[in-house]
């Protein structure tokens, strides 16, 4: 597993749910991002994230940040999440899961003695020059989106 903090970041660029495509470079300059890497829309603990992720939304927001859910789930999959539990950001198709193996989230997975490659949950913070400012691997959800949010206000308070 690379470590990716003080690098930039890998770009990217991907459809989200409404087949826009979304790119790193959208945000240069502007935003910082919260590219967060998950396994299956639908499933418990994706959805615990998404939607505590939803619930900071205004937070991030008024830290000049942006939201950006990635797996490797289908466009319409993304758009029945995004609906059930009224996520108010983008969830980006990694179907072939380029960007995840750029990230080093695309690992060797085993449940039940079962071996197969599959995403593991980790979230990335990237400042406004595209700097990895601090990587989170092998998530813990609970608590999880507070610690990203306080390491936001702590890097923009230096």
């Amino acid at each position: 597993m690379t470590n990716l903090e003080k690098q930039q970041a890998p770009d990217f660029n991907l459809a989200n749910e409404k087949g826009e495509q979304i790119s790193l470079k959208d945000f240069a300059g502007e935003k910082y991002v919260v590219l967060y890497f998950y396994p299956k829309d639908m499933t418990p603990g994706c959805t615990t994230e998404a939607c505590d992720f939803r619930d900071a939304a205004e937070d991030f927001s008024q830290l000049d940040a942006v939201i950006l859910g990635v797996s490797p789930d289908e466009a319409e999959d993304h758009t029945r999440f995004i609906e059930k539990h009224g996520l108010p950001f983008s969830l980006l198709v990694d179907s072939n899961h380029r960007v995840s193996e750029d990230y080093g989230v695309w690992v060797e997975k085993n449940r039940d003695g079962q071996k197969y490659m599959g995403i593991e949950r980790s979230t990335f913070l990237i400042d406004l020059q595209g700097t990895i400012i601090r990587e989170w691997r092998k998530v813990n959800v609970e608590n999880h989106i507070r610690e990203v949010l306080e390491t936001l206000r702590t890097v923009q308070e230096q």
